[in-house]
C-alpha cells in the first residue's frame, strides 16, 4: 500500500488499483488520478478537510467511491450521499477495512461549539486521528498521521499524543497552518516524539510518498 501526502490534512492511500482519499480540503491543491477511488473520507464538517470543488471532481472521476463521514459532515454537505460512520464502526471499502475512533473535535475555545470528528485506522496500520488526539487503544500502529500545527493544538500536545500512541513510524499533517519555519519545528519536535518508542519519522511534503 503505498500513501501519498498532500497539502494539509489530505492524504492518499492505493492499494490493488483502488484509491482511498481522506480530508481533501480547502488548504489542499486538486488532486489529480483520482480515477479508480473506491473512498472518500471526511473526518469532520470544516472546510479546511472537505470542499465541494474536491468532491465534484473525484466523483465525477470515479462515481461509485462512497463518501464516509460523521453525522456533521452528512448534514454540512448537503447534496451529497455521505455514509455516516460513529466510533466503533468498522467498514469495508473495495480493499480497504476502516475502523473508526474518537467522536469529537479538539476543543479549539470555550465559546466555540465542539463538532464531532471521527479517527480512523486503515488496513490496521495507518492511523490519523482527525482533529484530535484521540488515542487507539490497544493498537499497535505503523503509521501515524500526526497533527503538526493548529488553532486546537500546542505543540507539547501533539508530541504527547505521538508518544502516547508509539506508532512505528509517522509524518507530519495539517501543517498548513504554519509559516515554513513554524513547520520545520514542528517536525522536529514529532521527530523527538517518535523516536521515544523508538519509531522514525518522516517529515513528508505534498506529493511525497511512503510504502506502508
Amino acid at each position: 500500500m503505498r500513501l501519498t501526502k498532500f497539502e494539509h490534512a489530505a492524504f492518499l492511500l492505493e492499494t490493488d488499483g483502488a484509491k482511498l482519499i481522506v480530508d481533501p480540503g480547502a488548504f489542499t491543491s486538486p488532486i489529480s488520478d483520482v480515477e479508480h477511488t473506491a473512498a472518500v473520507l471526511i473526518t469532520h464538517l470544516h472546510p479546511d478537510h472537505w470542499t465541494a470543488e474536491h468532491l465534484d471532481r473525484i466523483l465525477a472521476a470515479s462515481p461509485e467511491a462512497v463518501l464516509y463521514g460523521p453525522a456533521g459532515v452528512a448534514a454540512a454537505a448537503d447534496g451529497y450521499d455521505i455514509t455516516v460512520v460513529a466510533p466503533g464502526d468498522v467498514v469495508e471499502a473495495g480493499p480497504f477495512t476502516l475502523r473508526f475512533f474518537g467522536g469529537t473535535h479538539a476543543v479549539i475555545h470555550s465559546s466555540i461549539p465542539v463538532i464531532d470528528n471521527v479517527g480512523v485506522l486503515i488496513n490496521d496500520l495507518v492511523y490519523y486521528p482527525g482533529d484530535s488526539f484521540t488515542v487507539p487503544e490497544g493498537v499497535d500502529v505503523d503509521l501515524l498521521a500526526a497533527p503538526a500545527g493548529a488553532p486546537w493544538m500546542k505543540i507539547s500536545e501533539g508530541m504527547d499524543f505521538v508518544t502516547a500512541v508509539a506508532p512505528k513510524r509517522a509524518f507530519g499533517t495539517h501543517e498548513m497552518v504554519l509559516s515554513g519555519p513554524g513547520q520545520s519545528m514542528s517536525h522536529d519536535r514529532l521527530q523527538w516524539a517518535t523516536e521515544q518508542g523508538g519509531g522514525t519519522y518522516y517529515p513528508l511534503a505534498p506529493l511525497d510518498t511512503l510504502e506502508v
